[in-house]
């Protein structure tokens, strides 16, 4: 264990959850993501508190390797990222929220905007600035969630010396539903679409490709790439390997060791049967903390790098390992217990829960104490 893991374990000897981040590991994953890329602005998008990593160190990390544009869901998130960097151009993917536009202008926040309405709107709160405001458009291109219908750009671009006159339209973007799926047909029909709305519209810079589109090539990539999962350490491409380095470790904290008989069950509704003499390693941590209740049928953690099965259901606070296996040494109340991390992978965890990555991260609750490590 090196001094770092030894201060952390130290630190969180009252928190039995705790959450550590590999700051250098979420710099080199940036890197990586502007190697992949190429030459495009990277953008990291840092919502819902960076993914449950931790928005301030995780903004601070990224900008001191170089970002200096990042995306936030909410308006408050928004003005939460200005605190900490105070140059930093932020959009606000929400756009113009019931009630969000004097907070956007006093932060200095870039809507993303996502209806014909926000546009008319912040084109109306332009005229009573000194200056333009500056905006996003976001161009629902086939995800049918937000954006404006592509169908629609026609109307911006023939009204668009009175609708934009008062708005700085610095960037267009897009989202594709199926870049995960490399040869999904629906990536190509939606960049033609893209295209298309690109030549139509002002001229401004273009984004189109988050961490799944950044390995569909040159074609999606354009002036900014927008990836999150991908700097967190997730594969954007499952069926591919993962060229991203693990950046978070979750673990709790054995609680006692309890000792079981062929027949005996473990847990409510006795969903596990020991069919031998079993160990079991009670673990303080549970759906409280992060983990995903579904994962307690197929899932595992690790012990001193070794596999343990979990035994039944996950408890809001407990969950019961099989830890047969685990030399007796390893063993004990205090030791620690991976969750996610080194051995068992995020890709592990959202398969055992019948989910995804990104669930997996933002599941993370905050009572998983939070510790981050400069390695």
């Amino acid at each position: 264990m090196n001094d770092w893991n030894r201060e952390s374990a130290r630190l969180s000897g009252s928190a039995p959850a705790s959450l550590l981040v590999r700051l250098k590991r979420l710099a080199a994953n940036y890197r990586e993501a502007a190697r992949r890329a190429g030459g495009p602005t990277v953008a990291p998008v840092v919502k819902a508190n960076a993914y449950s990593l931790g928005l301030t160190p995780v903004a601070r990390a990224l900008s001191q390797a170089g970002a200096d544009n990042f995306f936030v869901a909410r308006v408050d998130e928004g003005i939460a990222l200005r605190v900490v960097l105070p140059d930093a151009r932020i959009f606000v993917l929400d756009g113009l929220a019931p009630g969000a536009a004097p907070a956007l202008i006093a932060h200095r926040l870039i809507p993303v905007l996502n209806a014909m309405d926000e546009v008319a709107e912040w084109s109306a709160r332009g005229k009573g600035e000194k200056r333009k405001l500056e905006a996003a458009l976001q161009i629902d291109t086939g995800m049918n969630r937000s954006g404006i219908p592509y169908w629609e750009v026609a109307q911006i671009a023939a009204e668009a010396r009175t609708l934009l006159s008062d708005i700085d339209v610095v960037l267009t973007l897009s989202h594709l539903a199926c870049a995960d799926e490399p040869d999904h047909a629906m990536n190509r029909t939606q960049l033609e679409r893209f295209r298309s709305c690109l030549a139509r519209l002002p001229l401004s810079r273009a984004s189109f490709a988050a961490s799944a589109g950044i390995e569909l090539g040159k074609d999606f990539l354009f002036d900014m790439v927008r990836p999150g999962l991908a700097l967190c350490g997730g594969n954007p491409v499952p069926s591919r390997a993962n060229p991203y380095a693990n950046v978070a470790t979750l673990t709790g904290r054995v609680l006692q060791i309890r000792r079981i008989e062929p027949g005996e069950t473990v847990g409510y509704g006795g969903a596990f049967t020991a069919k031998r003499p079993t160990v079991l390693a009670i673990a303080a941590i549970g759906y409280a903390d992060g983990l995903i209740r579904a994962r307690g049928a197929s899932g595992a953690a690790a012990i001193a790098g070794i596999r343990v099965p979990f035994a039944g259901r996950i408890s809001m606070d407990l969950v019961a390992l099989d830890a047969t296996d685990v030399p007796g040494q390893a063993l004990g109340p205090g030791a620690e217990v991976e969750f996610l991390g080194e051995t068992i992978t995020l890709e592990e965890v959202a398969k055992a829960a019948g989910t995804i990555t990104h669930e997996v991260l933002t599941s993370i609750s905050p009572r998983a104490a939070r510790f981050y490590s400069e390695e």
